[in-house]
């Protein structure tokens, strides 16, 4: 009959994956090729179909001879665009990432794939570029087992490893290292970064080792056509080298043989939209399924990467301790000797104690700048011993104690069990007295503006982040993560308000700490040229010895043995539910949690408590299980249709 549709003849059945982002529809459906659209229908396009009486956009999977649906079969509408922007394996890549966090697959291509572009699309591929030369593994040779990763990347070997940064490393210049030795035997490197002066600097570093043509930075300031246009070139193997912050870590690299991320404990790492994966985890599901390299950097280490050492699955790089030694700076704790207090007795009550100003005037009096690192403001209120300052934790689940909202009679509860603690005692020293900690940040340019007349002052932080400083004596005040970079590093760099770090009602409390302060003292020129760093906070603390011994190692290492005694992430998998009282009642109802698994609360989440989280807790080998659970109990909610939206956040940065 004319105007008829007919399958196409060869391959009639297409499966695809429908952008509708419910639950229980997470998989592909099937549909006819028409022969009109034979040639243009090609696996990895964009189509649209009709799916449940509406027109929704999608992506065509695969095409195959025969489907498995015993019904009709309804026929694409259309091909969108012949552009295969989802390869074969980002398909998989988007699948093993939603499987991971209980999530769908069509949430994952969300942040994987951008929105089209049709006038960048027309526009005529550039050509590949030409191969660039081997890079020089001078820097690496710093780190005895540095070479060794190297050579394995230019004669094409498998490899991983967790590497530990010196202090004042040029760490751009050697993640362009790790990708110009990799491009150099033909395959793809990327580089995922925390922000885009991080982008900017690595960008500009793997430019001078492999030219222009081979190099493509994609970040969130980009507008919608450059960002399309520079993702499709790498898509069409036009780059073999990207920088780029989390949502490059699903970019389509051509034959990738190694993806980087660097300082992978920056909250930035983790994406705020659902299923909220990680950049680590991302890239190590990558170079799982491509077998290409990963390296995973960074100043501190996170105790996630501490597990990827532990288990053997990646040996870590770092330097030898004369090495580390001749590269830090002196950092110098309160209380650390008797002579400290004596000369100052009001150091530790003090926010800028004497030896910090005295530091602080060594350095401008050599002509250096100083970076002063202001926390930022805004912490959940938490309690801790007012002895020792030690955080309050759950004699039950080891979660943080706070008091409820607008009373300060009833005795404190756990914010993750929902346990009272009418007796608490302090693990550490017995005390029975408890103490809030809800020290944030202040404006400390005006302080110290008074007690340094004669020497300007820089702020970086939210509203104005600085790139880079000169060299000329100055007081640059940031907030972490905003340190600009001196040009020949910082003479002094004060660390202040340390408990506001330590005391959080946060798991990675200490862990966040000392990445922040080893972040902003590896800015500071090394000892032996007169570089201090002086932290606000008590000596004897491990995340201060760790920063004063310069080995964050040894802190992770801490940190996970803790972790697994107590039974906390990475040691475990964990997941946050979050919704309504009745809707997460029902969920857990409903949940088929592996026999191992625990469950944690709910308690009321914020202050008004409209909301409640349960904490679920299963050993490692279940975290699957778990995550299929949980997908399982989503798609019957969506299936039914129900009003009230559950959150579900598998192996979240916050449990609080």
């Amino acid at each position: 009959m004319k105007g008829e549709k007919v399958p196409a003849e060869s391959l009639p059945v297409g499966r695809v994956v429908v952008d509708v982002p419910l639950a229980h529809l997470d998989r592909p459906f099937d549909y006819l090729v028409p022969s009109t659209l034979d040639e243009a229908a090609v696996p990895g396009c964009r189509v649209r179909v009709r799916f449940a009486g509406q027109r929704v956009d999608g992506f065509l999977l695969e095409r195959i001879a025969e489907s498995e649906h015993k019904g009709r079969l309804e026929f694409l509408d259309r091909v969108v665009s012949s552009e295969p922007v989802l390869p074969k394996e980002m398909a998989a890549l988007a699948r093993a990432v939603a499987d991971r966090y209980g999530g769908t697959m069509i949430d994952v291509l969300r942040l994987a794939i951008p929105p089209r572009h049709a006038r960048v699309e027309a526009e005529p591929p550039p050509e590949p570029p030409a191969t660039p030369a081997a890079a020089d593994a001078t820097g690496w040779r710093r780190y005895p087992r540095g070479a060794a990763f190297l050579d394995a990347l230019g004669e094409g070997r498998r490899a991983q490893a967790v590497w530990q940064a010196l202090p004042g490393e040029d760490w751009p210049a050697r993640l362009a290292e790790v990708a110009a030795t990799a491009a150099a035997t033909g395959r793809g490197a990327l580089l995922v970064v925390p922000d885009h002066r991080d982008v900017a600097r690595v960008h500009a570093a793997c430019v001078a080792l492999a030219g222009e043509a081979a190099v493509v930075a994609l970040s969130a300031d980009l507008g919608p056509a450059r960002r399309y246009r520079r993702w499709l070139a790498v898509l069409r193997g036009a780059a073999r080298i990207v920088i780029g912050t989390r949502a490059a870590a699903f970019a389509p690299v051509a034959a990738p043989g190694v993806f980087a991320v660097w300082d992978d404990g920056d909250d930035l790492h983790s994406d705020p939209r659902s299923p909220y994966p990680h950049v680590r985890d991302v890239l190590v599901q990558r170079a799982h399924l491509s077998g290409a390299s990963l390296l995973v950097g960074g100043f501190a280490r996170t105790a996630e990467a501490q597990l990827l050492v532990d288990s053997g699955w990646a040996p870590e790089i770092v330097a030898t301790r004369d090495q580390v030694r001749a590269s830090a700076p002196r950092v110098t704790a309160i209380g650390e000797h008797e002579s400290q207090l004596a000369r100052d007795p009001a150091a530790r009550a003090a926010r800028i104690p004497l030896v910090a100003f005295d530091a602080a005037r060594t350095a401008l009096a050599a002509g250096h700048p100083v970076l002063v690192q202001v926390p930022r403001a805004g912490y959940v209120p938490a309690l801790s011993c007012q002895d020792c300052r030690t955080p309050a934790r759950c004699r039950r689940c080891a979660g943080p104690l706070a008091l409820r909202a607008g009373t300060e009679v009833s005795p404190p509860y756990c914010r993750w069990c929902g346990a009272p603690d009418a007796t608490f005692r302090c693990g550490t020293c017995g005390s029975r007295r408890l103490r809030a900690m809800v020290t944030g940040a202040r404006r400390t340019a005006e302080e110290l503006g008074r007690a340094f007349p004669d020497v300007p002052v820089h702020t970086s932080g939210a509203s104005q982040v600085l790139s880079e400083v000169d060299s000329k004596p100055a007081l640059v005040i940031a907030t972490p993560g905003a340190e600009p970079v001196a040009r020949t590093g910082y003479g002094a760099a004060l660390l202040l308000d340390g408990w506001s770090l330590l005391g959080r009602a946060d798991l990675r409390a200490a862990e966040e700490a000392l990445r922040r302060w080893m972040a902003a003292a590896a800015l500071v020129r090394p000892g032996g040229e007169g570089g201090r760093v002086v932290v606000m906070t008590e000596s004897a603390l491990p995340a201060v010895q760790a920063l004063v011994r310069w080995d964050p190692a040894w802190h992770a290492a801490q940190e996970l043995a803790a972790r697994t005694e107590l039974g906390f992430p990475p040691a475990v998998r964990m997941a946050t539910v979050d919704g309504p009282a009745k809707a997460v009642a029902t969920f857990l109802d409903e949940l088929g949690l592996p026999p191992s698994g625990e469950i944690l609360g709910p308690v009321p989440l914020g202050e008004e408590g409209e909301k409640e989280r349960a904490l679920l807790r299963v050993p490692r080998p279940d975290g699957r299980a778990l995550a299929a659970a949980l997908a399982a109990t989503q798609a019957v909610r969506t299936a039914r249709k129900e009003p009230d939206p559950v959150r579900v956040q598998l192996d979240p940065l916050d449990l609080i």
